[in-house]
């Protein structure tokens, strides 16, 4: 081969490089790298797989150096990779022992199955380098919107060329009904990137809930700026949504922003969602005036919260009831979605009939408990009072502040629901008792004597059978007492509290016995000094 002939193919290899990192979107290093593997590999197939052959390519000229290195060594382990001290000298005076030394090696005439190994070498490093190259540029676009052509259509899912990468939509990540064709454009919500062995998987949705809040951004300039929030979305994907929204400037309607110049901003993104219905909804930081705006269209009465469980209970006329559940229950589930409570819905009628029935049942028990007739039960229960031991425990001014009580009523009345409680403790004493349960879980603060009747019908007897439970355990078994978590973990660690005790009296005796027989050696060491002294 002329030397004109050397040059030429030197620049077509860098030429190759050049346009296949192009095509990729790699660095030009890497495919130079992974033509230099396929090289090294060709040249130990022609002399051995056992030598250290190396490839060099010049990144300016394109020359090609193939080499094979000897490493200096004392005594010589492998002859094909090492080479003694004396005889490396031989070539170099000043090589010492772990110094490499380089023989050039003639250019490799590739054949056809040689050129086949490099070209499927060169290919699997490039596709390495470009799926690296992927996962690294998309790993840091999760929760953004990408756009792409569509590929191909498979197993009811898509594959999406997104430019320098491809992305899926599977099937429950597209909107009921919808479908697409090759070529078509598409839009969705990167919500996840894994590296897997088939190379980076770039999954995009068109049903997660910040697809539609990215939709808003996108079309509403004022949450883009920040200067409306988007709170909470809720979705039925393809049906119905809600979305939440704040605005930072009291200026500014925030429902109106984002519904737009006749509805063009929101009719944008339905549009782009397949004609999925928006409720956009005032988001306020009092929970009750936002789950009544997120129940809309339907009107709400009353609200009543329990902020413990996160359980707020909707009151509604008795024509809005079905307004409110909505068709398949949808417009109350996507509320409770909305806002992260869970929500009842009671007509008037409903409410109504259950408060006499409650206001009833607390009637009896006073009538029952306090040895009282129904007119000052009801009266009782008219200020509020539920339970026998609101009775006995309140201050005496609040309870003869009562509508026809006085002083002496009140304190008769307190008389008598504390001799109540009494009496129901001292039953559950013995009852407990009987249970088996012991007498040192009945010290733990928060557990009453009828709480714990209850852990001794559920065979809790001891603090260690109590120690062994989880918070929601506890609250699943004492159920009708209505522990929160915090309660309940607070009583596990008081019965778990001997736990720590019994360690640290270990501690202390192994400290002890450790004492008691430094004192024996010091003793010991006494005597012996009194012997060596004595005459």
């Amino acid at each position: 081969m002329d030397t004109e002939t050397v040059g030429l193919a030197r620049h077509e290899l860098l030429q190759v490089a050049d346009a296949v990192a192009r095509e990729k979107s790699i660095e030009r290093d890497l495919v130079l790298d992974a033509m230099e593997q396929a090289i090294t590999h060709a040249g130990k197939r022609k002399y051995g797989q056992e030598h250290d052959i190396r490839t060099e390519i010049d990144r300016d000229t394109g020359e090609i150096r193939l080499m094979r290195f000897l490493e200096v060594a004392d005594p010589i382990e492998n002859e094909a990779t090492q080479i003694s001290v004396e005889a490396a000298q031989e070539r170099n005076p000043a090589a010492q022992v772990g110094d490499y030394l380089a023989d050039s090696l003639p250019p490799i005439d590739f054949g056809r199955i040689a050129a086949q190994t490099a070209k499927q070498v060169i290919v699997q490093k490039v596709r390495e380098a470009e799926r690296a190259r992927q996962y690294e540029e998309y790993k840091d676009r999760v929760g953004e919107i990408a756009s792409g052509l569509v590929k191909r259509s498979e197993f009811g899912g898509v594959t999406v060329d997104l430019g320098r990468g491809e992305g899926v939509i599977r099937r429950e990540d597209l909107l009921p009904r919808e479908s697409f064709r090759n070529g078509d454009r598409v839009r969705g919500y990167i919500y996840d990137v894994r590296r897997e062995q088939r190379g980076p998987q770039i999954f995009i949705s068109r049903t997660h809930p910040n697809f539609m809040a990215k939709l808003f951004s996108q079309e509403v300039p004022e949450i883009y700026d920040g200067i409306i929030e988007i709170k909470s979305v809720a979705r039925d994907p393809g049906s119905r949504a809600k979305i939440a929204v704040f605005s930072n400037d009291a200026s500014i309607d925030p429902v109106g922003a984002c519904v737009g110049m006749r509805g063009s901003r929101v009719q944008a993104v339905v549009s782009e969602l397949q004609g999925e219905k928006i409720d956009i909804i005032q988001w306020s930081t009092d929970p009750a005036a936002s789950i009544v705006n997120a129940l809309a269209p339907a009107e709400v009465s009353k609200v009543v919260l329990d902020e413990d469980a996160k359980r707020i209970e909707v009151v509604v006329p008795d024509d809005q009831l079905s307004l409110a559940i909505g068709r398949r229950g949808q417009n109350v589930r996507l509320a409770s979605q909305l806002s992260g409570w869970d929500i009842d819905i009671l007509t008037e009628a409903e409410e109504s009939e259950r408060r006499q029935e409650e206001v009833q049942s607390r009637t009896e028990l006073f009538m029952a408990a306090l040895d009282v007739d129904d007119v000052i039960a009801h009266l009782l229960v008219s200020e509020g009072f539920a339970t026998v031991e609101e009775v006995a425990y309140v201050p005496i001014e609040e309870l003869a502040s009562v509508e026809s009580f006085d002083t002496e009523i009140a304190e008769e009345l307190r008389r008598r629901a504390v001799e109540y409680i009494d009496k129901i403790n001292n039953e559950m004493t013995e009852k407990r008792v009987a249970l088996g349960v012991a007498d040192d879980l009945a010290e733990i603060e928060g557990l009453s004597p009828a709480a714990l009747v209850t852990l001794g019908e559920a065979e809790i007897k001891t603090l260690d059978d109590l120690g062994d439970l989880a918070g929601d355990e506890l609250i699943e078994i004492l159920g009708d007492f209505a522990l929160n978590i915090d309660e309940a973990n607070s009583i596990i660690m008081a019965a778990r509290a001997h736990w720590f005790d019994d360690e640290t009296e270990d501690n202390s005796a192994e400290t002890s016995e450790d004492a008691d027989t430094v004192s024996e050696s010091s003793e010991e060491d006494t005597a012996t000094i009194e012997e060596v002294g004595s005459p």
